[in-house]
C-alpha cells in the first residue's frame, strides 16, 4: 500500500515537472503570437489544479495508510485509536498522525501553487534563452 501511494506522488510530482514544458511545445507548435499571455493563463491553471489535486491526495493517502495500518479514526481516546494498531506499526502510525495535523490540504494547495510560480517563469525564460541559442547557432 505505501509503495502504491509513493508511485503516485511520484506520479503527481512528474505532472507537475513536466505539464509547463508541455504547455510551451503544444503553444509553439500552434504558432501563438502572444505565447507568454497565453502561457501564463494555461501555466497558472494548470499548476493551481494540479497542486489542489496534489495537497488532496497527500491528505487522503495519509487517511488511506492510517486504515491501513489498524488506526481507528473515530476512537474516543488513545487507546481506541491504537487498539487495532500492530507493534511494529506504531512508529509509523504516530508520524502519520502526527501529519495529518496542522494546516489543511487548502492552505497547502495555496502554498504550493504560490511556490510553483518562480518554476512557470524559470521554464518559460528556458525556453526564451533555448530559442536564442538555436537561432544564433542557425546563423553561424
Amino acid at each position: 500500500m505505501e509503495t502504491l501511494i509513493t508511485i503516485s506522488d511520484f506520479l503527481i510530482l512528474t505532472a507537475i515537472i513536466i505539464t509547463p514544458i508541455l504547455t510551451l511545445i503544444i503553444l509553439k507548435r500552434l504558432g501563438i503570437k502572444r505565447p507568454w499571455l497565453i502561457y501564463s493563463l494555461i501555466g497558472l491553471s494548470e499548476m493551481g489544479i494540479l497542486m489542489c489535486f496534489f495537497a488532496w491526495w497527500s491528505d487522503v493517502s495519509n487517511l488511506i495508510l492510517l486504515r491501513h495500518f489498524g488506526y481507528d479514526i473515530c476512537g474516543m481516546g488513545e487507546t481506541e485509536y491504537y487498539r487495532n494498531v500492530l507493534p511494529e506499526n506504531m512508529n509509523k502510525v504516530k508520524e502519520l498522525e502526527i501529519r495529518i495535523m496542522g494546516i489543511g490540504w487548502p492552505v497547502k494547495a495555496f502554498f504550493g501553487f504560490v511556490m510553483t510560480i518562480p518554476y512557470l517563469i524559470f521554464v518559460y525564460i528556458g525556453k526564451v534563452l533555448v530559442c536564442k541559442i538555436m537561432t544564433n547557432k542557425n546563423e553561424l
